[in-house]
Parts: C-alpha cells; sequence; structure tokens
C-alpha cells in the first residue's frame, strides 16, 4: 500500500476496522475484504449505526432501494446503500436476496 488511504464523504466509505469492500483493496489496509451481494428492501427501513435496534438513524431507505451487504452477523446486514450511498446495518428480515424486488 502506497500513498494516503481512500477519502470519501463521512457515512460513504465501505470500511470498518475488520472488513471492507473489495474496491479498497491496495486502498485500506484491513485483514478482510469483500465482494458485495447486492439485496434489495422489501419494506422501507431506517439505515443503523449500530446492529441494534436502539441504534442511532442513519436515513430512511425506501423499499426497493439497493444494499450491498458486504457482512451478515446475528441477524443483521452491514453494508452499503447502493455504490457509493451511506454505509450502515439493517435487519436481514427487511431485506430480499440478489437484488430483486419481485
Amino acid at each position: 500500500m502506497t500513498g494516503p488511504s481512500a477519502k470519501a464523504e463521512p457515512g460513504h466509505l465501505p470500511v470498518r476496522g475488520d472488513l471492507a469492500h473489495i474496491k479498497l483493496a491496495g486502498i485500506c489496509f484491513v485483514p478482510h475484504y469483500a465482494v458485495p451481494m447486492p439485496h434489495a428492501l422489501s419494506v422501507p427501513s431506517g439505515l443503523l449505526a449500530a446492529a441494534r435496534t436502539d441504534a442511532a438513524q442513519i436515513c430512511e431507505l425506501s423499499a426497493g432501494t439497493v444494499f450491498n451487504v458486504l457482512d451478515i452477523a446475528g441477524g443483521w446486514a452491514w453494508g452499503q446503500e447502493g455504490e457509493d450511498g451511506f454505509v450502515g446495518y439493517l435487519p436481514m428480515t427487511v431485506l430480499i436476496a440478489d437484488g430483486s424486488t419481485a
């Protein structure tokens, strides 16, 4: 890795201490990189700052919004709205696999 780390608008960089989006390999140093798994929201839902129901809401996402899942644990998905939207957590119960709304 050479040069400075990637810069992005706050809340839009899909990286945390243990994991980052594969597009950040060579830019951000973390133990693991993930290929996003596109899902769609089946109902409107708040994107949360942590994997718990009482976490701060980052924004509201509409039904049908594509959410690129990077990690799943304990019934929660961590990922990014589309390709460059906000990063946060959603309950798996609001997601439809393969980014399909049908």
